[in-house]
Formats: structure tokens, C-alpha cells, sequence
């Protein structure tokens, strides 16, 4: 994130404030934040103060919702929000019975990540050491770099933005100097477009095809995009390496303050099986990355808190945000037919995770192409 000043993090211009924004016109301060009127005295003024008043599903509903119905309604149920998409994920690999243990731990390490109303429209996201971006003033879109890549940063926005050394900026950086919301609409950020249990439910939200329905098979005179447009998603051949993440571990200090430690990330490009294969994603095969998982995960809340390890491949349905026209597989025919090198294979997994990878693992490569 760029750095800001301590004070530019708490400093609201009363008069700006007043005269510009028109949340100014239908509420107080008192009114959403709490706190004490008519003192002069500083402690008195602040008892029972609320810093971020969207920061929970009630304060939300009568605050946001008082004027925001319809996005608040989407909202308190949005992937944004809460953290019911680990739940979908990892429920699937828990031990049944650990489920307070997993609830535990949840709430210690995974539960910071997630932002609410405020930390999108008026300051940075609490997980990176919040913050008020202009004064207080709300605005429906902030600057991504303030907001979006708090949370998306090491992984999304060092690919979209070519900070990985060697690895091209996407091309929708590089050419258009997109922002995130070009692609992710406030519709789909805010879960208006339907609840999803987790990141890839429901249909590729944005889908490349929006903007490009010249590249869907049979549909424009490129050769490639019609033999292989209904097999392949697009990142398969016009995604470049990524970063693949390696075991999470958390646990608590001696003060019960709660950290993890994560082993080294690695760039790599892999295409494998379509996990998610479904008519809403069709492809045969796709990109896949490395999620930062394996059994000892949790180890601190219970040894066998991730009994059913295997239920999910760690090599996970990836789109990676860093596109390119042309790519090493695309260029030529046997950068990728024969090329066994960017296909996953057994000898790609670790011990613990070679049965969970199965499904993921064509059994066999396409063949070289005829020089």
C-alpha cells in the first residue's frame, strides 16, 4: 500500500466534509459513530464511540441500509463481508467433529482479511492498518491501490501490475491502464449479481467473452480460438507464471496474540484438469496454482483438524491477472502440444498431497504437433 502520513489517517476536514459530501446532510456524526454531543471535553465526546460503523451486519443495516437497501441486503451476504467462503472450502476438508476448533481458528486468522462498506468507500481496509483515504469523504470508487490491493496484493496486484521479476504486467495494465472495477463491477462486488459460496461459484464473473465475443469458438477467424475455445480457458494459453503459495501454518504466542508463518512461494505456470467442470465452466482444462494448504495447517487448534485433507486437490481452478496476447504455449503449436513441462504431473506434488491431486492430473499430454 502507499504510505500515508499518521495523521492523514485520522484527519476529517469539518468544513470539506459539510459542504461536499452529502452523507453530511442526512447524518451526524453521533448518529452513525456514536459518542457524546455538546462536550468540549475530548473523553467525554468519544465514550462509546464506534470507529467503523459498518463493521458489523447490525451496525451495517442501520447505517448503509438506512439509505442502501438493496446493496446493504446484497452486501451482508457478499464474499466481501464474511468468511463463509473458507467455510465452503475448508468445510470440505475438516474433521466433523473439530468444527468449534475450526471456528476458533477462523476467527483468530481468517476473519481480518474481510472488509466492510467502510473500508471500501472511505478508508483503507483494517488489515492493513486502515485509515481514512480523503478526509472522510465517501466516494463509490476509491483509488484500487488503496483499497482493492490491501487485501489483493501480493498474489493479484504483483501480477496485474508486473512486480514479479521477469513476469509482464497483464495486458489490461499495460495497454489500457484498467482499474480493477473495468472488470469487477460494483454489481459484483457487492453481491448483487447473487450469492456465491465461494469465489468461483455461478458463472466467470467478469468473463473474458463479455468484451471479447470475437474469441468464443466459431465466432471469429482466429484458427486457434475455434479449435480449442470450447477445451481450453483462456488462461490456458494466454496466462504466463504465477505465483503458487505453500503451508499457512497459524497458531498463537505465548501472549495469545495470533500469527502464521508460510513457507516460501514459487512462480510457476501449470495447466491440469478443470476441477470445477460445470456448464457455467465448460473447459477441459485450465490454469492451476498452488494453495497455501497441507495437513498441518492448524495443527495448534487440533492434530486432526483437517482429517478429510483429501476431499479438495491444493492445486486449485486459478485466473491468474496476468494476461498476455502472445505467451511461450501459444506462440508456437509445440509450446504446448508435447511440452511436458507446463502440464501438471505427479512429480510436481509433495508426499501429503499427491492423493488429494488426482483428479487434476491428465493422465496424458497432447502430443507434439508435426514440425
Amino acid at each position: 500500500m502507499p504510505p500515508a502520513e499518521a495523521w492523514q489517517k485520522v484527519f476529517v476536514d469539518a468544513t470539506k466534509y459539510i459542504e461536499n459530501d452529502p452523507h453530511a446532510k442526512v447524518a451526524t456524526c453521533i448518529q452513525c459513530h456514536g459518542g457524546v454531543g455538546e462536550t468540549a471535553d475530548m473523553a467525554t465526546a468519544h465514550q462509546g464511540v464506534v470507529t467503523d460503523p459498518t463493521s458489523s451486519k447490525e451496525l451495517t443495516s442501520k447505517t448503509c441500509g438506512a439509505c442502501h437497501a438493496a446493496i446493504t441486503t446484497a452486501q451482508l451476504t457478499s464474499l466481501h463481508f464474511d468468511s463463509h467462503g473458507y467455510d465452503t472450502i475448508m468445510g470440505q476438508r475438516l474433521n466433523p467433529a473439530m468444527a468449534d476448533a475450526w471456528e476458533e481458528a477462523k476467527t483468530n486468522h481468517c476473519s481480518a482479511c474481510h472488509t466492510t462498506c467502510g473500508q471500501c468507500h472511505v478508508s483503507q481496509p483494517t488489515s492493513v492498518g486502515g485509515g481514512l483515504i480523503s478526509g472522510h469523504q465517501f466516494k463509490s470508487v476509491q483509488a484500487f491501490t488503496r483499497t482493492c490491493t490491501g487485501c489483493h496484493g501480493s498474489r493479484i496486484n504483483n501480477e496485474y501490475t508486473g512486480r514479479n521479476e521477469g513476469i509482464p504486467a497483464d495486458a489490461h495494465w499495460t495497454k489500457a491502464g484498467m482499474a480493477c472495477f473495468k472488470c469487477h463491477t460494483g454489481e459484483s462486488l457487492h453481491g448483487v449479481t447473487g450469492e456465491q459460496t465461494e469465489r468461483y461459484d455461478g458463472k466467470p464473473e467478469p468473463a473474458c467473452l463479455d468484451c471479447h465475443p470475437d474469441s468464443a469458438a466459431g465466432k471469429g477467424e482466429i484458427m486457434q480460438h475455434n479449435l480449442h475455445g470450447d477445451r481450453l480457458a483462456c488462461q490456458v494459453c494466454h496466462s504466463v507464471e504465477n505465483k503458487s503459495c505453500y503451508g499457512c501454518h497459524v497458531q498463537k504466542n505465548e501472549a495469545g496474540t495470533p500469527f502464521y508463518k508460510i513457507e516460501p512461494a514459487e512462480m510457476a505456470f501449470k495447466i491440469g484438469l478443470n476441477p470445477k467442470q460445470s456448464e457455467d465452466r465448460p473447459w477441459d482444462y485450465v490454469v492451476l496454482r498452488h494453495a497455501p494448504t497441507d495437513p498441518t495447517n492448524f495443527d495448534f487448534y487440533g492434530k486432526d483438524l483437517l482429517s478429510n485433507f483429501d476431499a479438495l486437490p491444493t492445486w486449485k481452478y486459478a485466473t491468474p491477472h496476468n494476461i498476455q496476447r502472445i505467451t511461450p504455449q501459444n506462440e508456437t503449436c509445440n509450446g504446448c502440444h508435447g511440452n511436458a513441462e507446463i502440464f501438471l504431473s505427479a512429480a510436481d506434488l509433495r508426499p501429503y498431497e499427491i492423493e488429494a491431486n488426482q483428479s487434476v492430473i491428465p493422465e496424458k499430454i497432447p502430443p507434439a504437433m508435426p514440425q
